[in-house]
This record gives structure tokens, sequence and C-alpha cells, in this order.
């Protein structure tokens, strides 16, 4: 048995397995915040210390400060992440962490995929 839907481009009702409703659902738990693989990066490290300064982010996912910067003010603008700014020895240093929030968001991102491949 299925549920029947309204197929646009063929203009008739088809029979959808339930299987497909379950991955409809499934597929509602992915965050477009973290589509991007710049913005997934950010998370995982994020997710997995305290926090990270914004030269070792940059480091690590070998992108560039303006790319890094784009991609945490988006994630920032979602509140998935929250940084501090502090001098050390004269010098900027910025450090940034995934919110409560944001950390939530993105094991439920994980959690979806992780059903999608099962």
């Amino acid at each position: 048995m299925g549920v029947w839907l309204w197929s646009y481009s063929d203009s008739i009702w088809i029979n959808c397995p339930k299987e497909i409703q379950v991955v409809k659902e499934i597929l509602k738990d992915l965050d477009r915040a973290f589509e991007n693989r710049i913005r997934l990066g950010i998370m995982s490290a994020l997710v997995v210390n305290d926090y990270i300064d914004f030269t070792s982010l940059k480091e690590l996912l070998d992108i560039t400060d303006g790319n890094l910067a784009s991609h945490l003010k988006s994630l920032e603008k979602s509140q998935y992440v929250e940084h501090v700014k502090k001098f050390i020895n004269r010098k900027p240093n910025t450090n940034y962490s995934a919110t409560s929030k944001g950390k939530d968001a993105f094991k439920k991102h994980i959690k979806a995929i992780e059903q999608l491949l099962n």
C-alpha cells in the first residue's frame, strides 16, 4: 500500500510507496545551512572542540580569509556559531564556538544523513 501523489509533470495521480514518504520525512531534517562543504567543515570542527581560532580554522579548511569570514557570518546569522574577540600581545585573536542551537541542528542534520544511508 502507498500514498497517492499528484504528478505535476505527468498530470496524473501516482501511487507513492510508503518508503518514499519516510525519505521525505528524513529530508525535512536536513539543514540548508550545512549544505556547503565549508560550513559542514566549520561545524564539524566546532562541535568536537570547545572553540577554535580563525587562523586555525582557515588552515584546517584550507580556504581564504574572506571565504571563511563569509561562511562564519552566515552561520552566526543562523545563531549556530558565536565568536569572542580578544588581543594576545596586541594582536587580535578571534575564537569561534558552536552554540547549543548550532550543535543540536548539526547533530540533527548528520543523523538525517545517516538515516538516508542506512
